[in-house]
């Protein structure tokens, strides 16, 4: 059976999978992770569906690797 992103519990460790959505259940785990400032955009969103393996937890550590301050 395939993951249901919009009813399924996630967690670090979920994998994306090709049928990946993103809910409102992806976007209040990413809040969760990342803290309010989170928002998606479309270079982000395509790398999370650019079919390379990751779980939930590297697309948390992408975001927060890409919103870091510079310096």
């Amino acid at each position: 059976m395939d993951f249901d992103w919009h009813s399924d519990p996630l967690t670090r460790a979920t994998p994306v999978t090709p049928n990946y959505k993103n809910t409102q259940n992806v976007r209040r785990f990413m809040l969760e992770q990342c803290g309010p400032t989170f928002k998606f955009n479309r270079p982000f969103m395509a790398w999370i569906r650019n079919g390379d393996p990751k779980t939930m937890g590297d697309v948390v550590d992408e975001w927060r690797r890409r919103e870091a301050p510079r310096s």
